[in-house]
């Protein structure tokens, strides 16, 4: 396979000029802590207000809303969230203690993040009802919440690190930084390939025990999805590496050789690898620990009656999925990232 793409002459990518009068970061990128803050206290005052026996039921197939972090732990999950929120915007120390509060807070927004993994079949359910993924309205919207408050948090410790470093506060780049990649290196195409063989791998395992034992609904939004599987798995992963992710290929009337925009690939790459990394990862160490204990993962009254195996085989080839495309999407993010209006690297 090629490794490099030569690029359309007119498309050569001018240093933007420094703008003295550029802000140092964006306003957002400032007041995300206190933000998140905001948003981390009042979900979790509606933790605790359904855990002294306000939950609502039927917020999830599984019954509660998170997972990893239900009941009182979920409380304990936000207060330390927002501990650390409040650390990152009065504390500004250096070394150990720098790098321990950053540790603090990405541990707190991954967890956060991981704990509203479902939000993965909220969404899928929600753009196409009539795919049989029954959807939850009070139990997504709470899954929202969890997201965003980890999203928060996460942002509001890459705004502190660039702050207590050496560096552009607006892109966190210093005179030492790697600038944007010149061409796409190797490891970005064996893992845009892998994550096509981990949705390939994922699409045999279902033929070879069959399309009737999907508990997919059949009708237009099953087509829809299954087209859309297809195109994440293969058309996405393989866009991340090769040209015409870049520029339109010749084909594509009034857009030939034009850029596509960097959001149209980069920003689905990011959600979706995410959002198979994080469901598929934690359903991943569910199985070994049920098994670990000597219990089926999947037992049939739980109404998904596919074989042990099957789960075996198409959890870790979603893992891979996402796994592959999200290393290519680092290499798109570089690849195509423009100079810094700021410090114009």
């Amino acid at each position: 396979m090629a490794k490099t793409v030569t690029e359309p002459a007119h498309a050569t990518v001018e240093a933007t000029p420094v703008d003295e009068a550029t802000p140092a970061a964006p306003s957002w990128r400032r007041w995300s802590a206190q933000i998140g803050l905001v948003w981390v206290t009042l979900y979790g005052a509606l933790r605790i207000h359904w855990e002294l026996g306000h939950m609502p039921g039927d917020l999830s197939p599984v019954g509660p809303d998170l997972v990893a972090f239900t009941g009182w732990p979920s409380v304990g999950l936000c207060a330390a969230a927002a501990l650390v929120l409040i650390a990152l915007m009065t504390v500004r120390g250096s070394g150990l203690i720098r790098w321990t509060l950053l540790l603090a807070a990405w541990a707190a927004g991954v967890s956060l993040v991981a704990a509203g993994a479902m939000l993965l079949l909220d969404v899928i359910g929600g753009i196409l009802p009539g795919l049989g993924i029954r959807f939850y309205p009070l139990g997504a919207l709470s899954r929202v919440a969890c997201v965003g408050a980890g999203v928060l948090v996460v942002l509001s410790a890459r705004s502190y690190q660039r702050r207590t470093r050496e560096g552009c506060a607006a892109c966190g780049r210093t005179a030492s930084s790697a600038g944007p990649l010149r061409r796409t290196p190797r490891w970005a195409f064996w893992a845009a390939y892998l994550s096509v063989a981990g949705c390939l791998v994922r699409i045999i395992a279902q033929v070879r025990i069959g399309f009737a034992q999907s508990p997919l609904s059949a009708g237009a939004s099953a087509m829809l999805f299954e087209v859309g599987f297809v195109l994440g798995g293969t058309v996405l992963p393989l866009s991340l590496v090769h040209g015409w992710g870049r520029f339109w290929p010749r084909w594509v009337p009034r857009l030939a050789g034009r850029r596509v925009p960097r959001r149209l690939v980069l920003w689905p790459a990011c959600g979706i690898s995410g959002g198979l990394i994080v469901y598929f990862g934690l359903t991943q160490l569910q199985m070994i620990f049920e098994r670990l204990q000597g219990r089926n993962p999947f037992p049939a009254e739980g109404g998904l009656a596919l074989p042990e195996t099957f789960f075996w085989i198409a959890v870790p080839a979603y893992l891979t999925w996402g796994a592959g495309m999200a290393v290519a999407a680092v290499a798109y993010a570089r690849r195509t990232r423009a100079p810094c209006g700021t410090c114009g690297r």
